[in-house]
C-alpha cells in the first residue's frame, strides 16, 4: 500500500503505520472518546496493525487520527476519528477527511460505513447520509466489553 505523507503549515498527515503514536491513540480512545472507554492498549495495537491509518502530527506529537478497515474492493469502515481538543477549529478534520476520501486504494467502493454521535455535519460534506434502510441493518454490540478488562 502506498504511503501518503503531506505537510500543511506546521502539520504533517501520513498513512505510515510506523509513525503512529499508539500510546497517544490509546490514551484518547480509552480516556476521552465516548465509543472506546477503557479499551486495552493491546486491542489498540492490533487495530492499528490491521487498518489503514491516517495520523496528523504537529512535529512529533500526534494530534489527529482515523483508521479505515476495508477489503479495498467493495466496502470500508471509517472509525476512531479524532482531533485532540486543543487542535480543533483549524480545519484538521476536513484535511483528514479529504485525504481519506481521496486515498487511491479507497476509490470505487460500493459502500462506506461509520458510526458517529456528534460529527454528522462533517461527514455530510463528503457525501455521507443517514442509513436509507435501517430496517435492513443488524448489529451485535457489546458496549461493556472493555469495562472489566
Amino acid at each position: 500500500m502506498e504511503i501518503i505523507t503531506e505537510k500543511r503549515n506546521n502539520f504533517t498527515l501520513t498513512t505510515d503505520r510506523t509513525k503512529m503514536d499508539v500510546s497517544a491513540i490509546h490514551h484518547f480512545l480509552a480516556n476521552e472518546s465516548y465509543w472506546s472507554k477503557n479499551i486495552p492498549l493491546e486491542r489498540v495495537k492490533i487495530a492499528v496493525e490491521n487498518s489503514l491509518n491516517f495520523g496528523i502530527f504537529l512535529n512529533e506529537q500526534q494530534v489527529g487520527y482515523a483508521r479505515v478497515i476495508s477489503d479495498f474492493s467493495t466496502i470500508a469502515y471509517l472509525g476512531d476519528v479524532f482531533i485532540l481538543d486543543g487542535f480543533r477549529g483549524q480545519g484538521l478534520s476536513k484535511w483528514l477527511m479529504d485525504k481519506i476520501m481521496a486515498h487511491p486504494n479507497l476509490q470505487g467502493l460500493r459502500r462506506w460505513i461509520l458510526l458517529t454521535g456528534d460529527a454528522h455535519e462533517l461527514y455530510k460534506r463528503y457525501g455521507w447520509t443517514n442509513i436509507a434502510s435501517p430496517d435492513k441493518w443488524m448489529e451485535k454490540h457489546n458496549p461493556e466489553v472493555y469495562k472489566y478488562v
